[in-house]
């Protein structure tokens, strides 16, 4: 069920009214979002429902324990192997959906390279869409309640409700416990505000995605990236543009819609893009792009590391392996691995540039966007490539003369758009909002209406799915 559909929408409409007709009985308003949320999630695979309870409950027992040691002295190595435990096993749920098949492959290759070929188990595993994000969201859960910035949930359907709750359930944002369980415990209020800016951001959001994003995809991105070896090189140029704008645009889509449905139901979740491009520095960018996860990899990979406690060697070797595991978690790929490296790699390279200079900035701050932008477009040929040999096609792509095929004004245009997003004033939306808030609700009603036709009106036929969803 994609959020961008009719059938979201009649699902959507159905849950708004029955929560909000509930919004003084808030355990049972709650109850009811838990079993709309499993539903949702049913629309992909109802098998894997069954995983998404399992790991909730593992996730509140361990909790829980945790929670019941600290009360008691002397209790701290107990502690400590209960929240390896649970991360442990998190990381193995989602280590064997998502990464199996691509251990096994690698190990069966290495061995054949040795002379020891071995029929090795290749199972044919289905990857639960979600997975990486409600894993994390249950890791985050169980550490946060052991190191004390967090309490444990106050009952076993509160922790399902944060790992299942549908708006953020298949790609993010990863909301962490501290902010969604407190709103749990009190009955919501929808103001206003919340619910002009919720509009907005859906909205907004649909447009992203299903103008823009769509658009790139279907008539340039996929086509060139198909077969880069048919396209001149200002074809293949577009095409890498072209993705840029469309990965940010289909994937802020997709966390603004969800910001959005949560605000209508009373809740609220953190932003999770801040104009990315715009960033004159990699270390910059992951600050902007996909905020709940660079945060995520910063609090439970990068500072239990030793962050940059132990001197600046020690940061560079510790940001460079969060950041190849940050590509890791993106898919079981070598080419995830490469754009991994290459993202750390250039933190690395900044951060000794610093240590030279005294912390000095030394290029301008336009030249430092230009420069961080083209090393990112440059990951995304990794990023989006199925393979290295169809990233080093479009590489040689970039140097072949030939006539222009794919690239048109529209698209020429659309390009232009996604990256003129990025120059607009900080939160726009949520500075219009501020301004419609005051409007009569059938104004306001008539606006939003008017939107949505507009959106349908010049949307292409079809909805693909999110590219997050993929992770």
């Amino acid at each position: 069920m994609l959020f961008p559909t009719l059938a979201f929408g009649v699902f959507f409409l159905f849950v708004y009214f029955v929560a909000w007709s509930l919004d003084r009985e808030n355990g049972r308003r709650k109850l009811f979002l838990l079993l709309a949320s499993w539903f949702f999630y049913a629309q992909w695979d109802w098998r894997f429902v069954g995983l998404l309870i399992a790991s909730a409950v593992l996730n509140w027992a361990i909790a829980a324990l945790i929670a019941r040691k600290m009360e008691r002295e002397g209790a701290e190595a107990r502690r400590a192997w209960l929240v390896g435990l649970g991360v442990a096993v998190n990381l193995l749920i989602l280590g064997f959906f998502k990464y199996y098949g691509f251990f096994v492959q690698e190990a069966g290759e290495l061995l054949a390279r040795f002379g020891w070929e071995r029929d090795l188990p290749l199972l044919q595993i289905v990857l639960p869409v979600g997975i990486s994000f409600f894993t994390f969201q249950g890791i985050s859960y169980v550490v946060d309640v052991h190191r004390g910035k967090t309490p444990p949930a106050k009952s076993l359907l509160d922790v399902m409700l944060l790992m299942s709750f549908f708006p953020h359930l298949v790609a993010g944002p990863i909301v962490r416990a501290s902010d969604l369980l407190p709103q749990f415990d009190r009955t919501p209020r929808l103001t206003r505000e919340m619910a002009t800016h919720g509009l907005l951001l859906i909205v907004w959001g649909l447009f992203k995605k299903t103008v823009i994003a769509s658009e790139l995809s279907i008539h340039l991105v996929d086509p060139v990236f198909f077969d880069p070896s048919a396209y001149s090189a200002i074809d293949v140029a577009a095409a890498v543009y072209g993705y840029a704008i469309q990965i940010y645009c289909d994937f802020s889509a997709y966390s603004d819609i969800a910001i959005g449905v949560a605000a209508l139901l009373g809740y609220s979740f953190p932003r999770n893009f801040d104009q990315p491009y715009r960033a004159s520095s990699m270390q910059q960018f992951w600050r902007r792009w996909h905020i709940s996860l660079s945060s995520w990899l910063r609090d439970y990979l990068y500072v239990p590391l030793g962050g940059g406690r132990k001197g600046l060697i020690a940061s560079c070797v510790n940001v460079f392996i969060t950041m190849v595991l940050g590509g890791l978690w993106h898919g079981a790929a070598l080419t995830f691995l490469a754009w991994g490296a290459l993202h750390g790699g250039v933190q690395v390279i900044e951060r000794l540039g610093r240590e030279a200079f005294g912390g000095r900035r030394v290029i301008h701050p336009a030249i430092g966007v230009l420069v961080t932008f083209h090393i990112v477009c440059l990951g995304w040929i990794l990023f989006r490539a199925e393979s290295f040999e169809l990233a080093m096609a479009m590489l040689e792509g970039l140097t072949r003369a030939g006539p222009v095929q794919m690239l048109t004004p529209l698209l020429l245009g659309l390009i232009i758009a996604g990256l003129a997003m990025h120059w607009l004033p900080p939160r726009a939306v949520e500075g219009l909002a501020e301004r419609l808030k005051t409007a009569p609700a059938i104004t306001l009603g008539l606006l939003i209406g008017a939107a949505i036709l507009l959106v349908e009106a010049v949307r292409p036929e079809g909805v693909a799915p999110f590219i997050y969803f993929q992770f």
